[in-house]
């Protein structure tokens, strides 16, 4: 994990820490799109980058941005907002790029920005289909609630290439 997702972690644990079971706890680091709140899986989390130079692809999808060598890695690059069909935003200082694994593979998720890293018990986790209808569930794992908020907790498998 790198300097700046322990910094983020430091910052935000006491005020986002769910401890109803503490037996049956997932970490989950979240980015804001717009203003709804989606999380991912810390277990899944490589690291998190500041925007660097992203050299585009022909004829790649409009969500994949391109690629970026990290430290010897070629790493595709999905645009989050495009691939969820919301409009490209400009990047911005608070921009990141959060480098996951899917399956044995890294998949660079551009976001607006990073906004904490939440501790949650797994009772608080509902199955999308029960709160969301008319939205796919192709990206969505679940709804987090904490506190006053809900999560939208994504599934990485499709993100990269979905059902399509």
């Amino acid at each position: 994990m790198n300097n700046e997702l322990i910094s983020i972690a430091a910052k935000t644990a006491e005020s986002v820490i769910d401890t109803n079971d503490s037996l049956d706890i997932i970490q989950l680091v979240s980015f804001k799109l717009d203003k709804i709140e989606y999380g991912i899986d810390i277990l899944s989390v490589h690291e998190i980058l500041r925007i660097p130079e992203i050299t585009r692809l022909p004829n790649a999808p409009d969500y994949i941005k391109g690629v970026i060598n990290l430290r010897g890695n070629v790493i595709p690059v999905v645009d989050i907002r495009m691939r969820f069909g919301m409009p490209s935003a400009p990047v911005t200082e608070l921009s990141r790029i959060i480098v996951v694994e899917i399956g044995e593979k890294l998949v660079g998720l551009m976001v607006d920005n990073v906004y904490q890293v939440i501790r949650l018990s797994r009772s608080r986790i509902d199955e999308p289909h029960e709160l969301i209808e008319g939205i796919s569930t192709e990206f969505i794992n679940g709804i987090g609630r904490l506190q006053d908020r809900l999560i939208v907790i994504l599934r990485l498998d499709n993100i990269l290439f979905g059902e399509e």
